[in-house]
């Protein structure tokens, strides 16, 4: 796919509304989300990387409260900018910054001009909540998902079961899709308790209405477990590892 000269330079905000420009430059890894019904690639998120591969913490440490609306509508840009190019066909999930969104309706725009300049289908869009950050109000997050939901995108939280547990969100406006979080996924196999709180989170989903991406699988054991529960989505190690700049192929295990 051939790219003209874009509308606006990513790098720096000033063209795009975002407000002041970064001082530092970064890139992407994109891992799938695998559907194991079909063994197919249900989506790929983003994961922001060094220029040279860089672990994440290496660019968000840099993110602070002067630069965070700039950094998250920068990623927007560039994660949409960089799956077009890769020729991406699956769902996008981009992590947003929710304290940089002051308002979801004109923060959303940078994102849908970006789509439409490199030809990226908005439908196609994800955007996944990471429970890291503390919300001041919990009323702020069901108004970004909330307005989010009605111009027709999914959205995910990250990491259910680590940090912030987002029950009043998840009452007040439930996700598309929930990923649990590494911690509980690991040796599940191995742990009544941690099956038990599974299990408790797949019937609370099931009757919610929206689906569990099992996060952080890497061994056969875990996946067979989670499976054997009704667990179709799934990212980790197991499946593939994030491809720096590029969309890697998934394995898939055998069916039993």
């Amino acid at each position: 796919m051939e790219f003209s000269e874009p509308l606006f330079d990513e790098s720096s905000c000033e063209q795009c509304a975002c407000g002041e420009g970064l001082d530092f430059r970064f890139t992407f890894a994109y891992q799938p989300i695998v559907d194991i019904s079909d063994q197919s690639v249900y989506a790929y998120e983003a994961l922001v990387r060094g220029l040279n591969g860089e672990g994440a913490w290496s660019i968000l440490s840099q993110v602070n409260s002067t630069n965070r609306y700039s950094f998250d509508q920068i990623c927007r840009v560039k994660a949409v900018k960089l799956a077009a190019k890769l020729g991406m066909d699956t769902l996008l999930s981009i992590n947003f910054l929710p304290n940089a969104v002051y308002q979801a309706e004109t923060c959303i725009r940078t994102t849908l001009a970006a789509a439409q300049t490199y030809g990226f289908d908005t439908r196609k869009l994800i955007f996944e909540l990471t429970e890291g950050e503390e919300l001041a109000e919990a009323d702020h997050l069901i108004a970004i998902f909330d307005a989010y939901k009605k111009m027709g995108f999914q959205v995910a939280i990250d990491d259910f079961g680590a940090g912030y547990s987002r029950l009043n969100i998840i009452m007040a406006s439930p996700p598309s899709l929930l990923k649990l979080d590494m911690a509980l996924v690991r040796d599940i196999h191995r742990f009544p308790n941690k099956q038990a709180v599974v299990n408790g989170i797949i019937t609370m989903m099931d009757q919610l209405g929206g689906r569990i991406i099992a996060e952080g699988v890497e061994t056969e054991e875990e996946f067979r477990w989670l499976e054997s529960r009704g667990i179709r989505l799934y990212q980790g190690y197991l499946f593939a590892r994030p491809g720096w700049e590029t969309l890697p192929e998934p394995w898939f295990p055998s069916r039993v």
